[in-house]
């Protein structure tokens, strides 16, 4: 029997990029100014708030940490998910999963996830606050929880969760230069998504689905 054709986003064609929106300003993109902007949040609208289902089941409640590197540059920290889970499997994504009964809020489940994912220890972590909820193809309604990390951090990846730990420029991301939108039909559903693929070292990064979502609300709130 043939192996199941495995979708490769990095396959699908490019329809725009967002190169003539402006980026956000270096100004802007330091620690103090993200707690600024949050402690007196701009009007605001985030960009894309529900995908395409394509998984037929129960909505679960998650939350993700979209955690800010306190380096002389602010960084994003990302993960890639290793090969075998059964959701989002080998995808770029944010420390984080679905709610547990024990979690307060949000904020405690981000926080659990990124402790048992890559070994972050609350301590250096900050909470800034949340972005509006976003709702998956595959029936996660996740909340992202903005926060700014400490450098003296210590980093233990799960092998059973994450092959890999990396950061990238915050500055990176709030170009919409580098964020590109691609469109793909499968049985006669259009579904649309953005990448933002970066280079760390000689490896590209495939930022690209529900964490490129989340990405570019951020831009939106930043850039408000």
């Amino acid at each position: 029997m043939p192996k199941p054709l495995i979708f490769d986003a990095r396959q699908v064609p490019v329809t725009r990029i967002d190169a003539h929106l402006p980026a956000v300003s270096a100004a802007h993109l330091t620690s103090q100014a993200v707690r600024e902007r949050f402690a007196t949040p701009p009007l605001w609208q985030p960009e894309i708030v529900q995908e395409r289902r394509f998984l037929d089941r129960e909505i679960a409640q998650a939350a993700v940490l979209l955690g800010l590197v306190m380096r002389e540059e602010l960084t994003v920290l990302l993960t890639q998910r290793t090969a075998h889970l059964s959701t989002h499997s080998g995808q770029v994504a944010f420390a984080g999963g679905k709610c547990d009964e024990i979690d307060a809020n949000p904020s405690a489940t981000a926080l659990r996830e990124a402790f048992e994912e890559v070994g972050l220890e609350a301590q250096h972590v900050q909470v800034l606050g949340e972005l509006p909820q976003y709702k998956t193809g595959s029936a996660f309604h996740v909340t992202p929880v903005v926060a700014l990390i400490s450098p003296e951090m210590t980093i233990r990846a799960n092998p059973e969760e994450v092959d890999a730990v990396f950061e990238v420029p915050l500055s990176f991301l709030m170009n919409p230069a580098h964020h590109r939108w691609h469109s793909h039909e499968f049985e006669g559903v259009v579904r649309q998504w953005l990448s933002m693929p970066y280079l760390d070292g000689e490896q590209e990064r495939f930022i690209w689905g529900a964490t490129a979502g989340m990405i570019r609300n951020f831009y939106r709130f930043m850039s408000a």
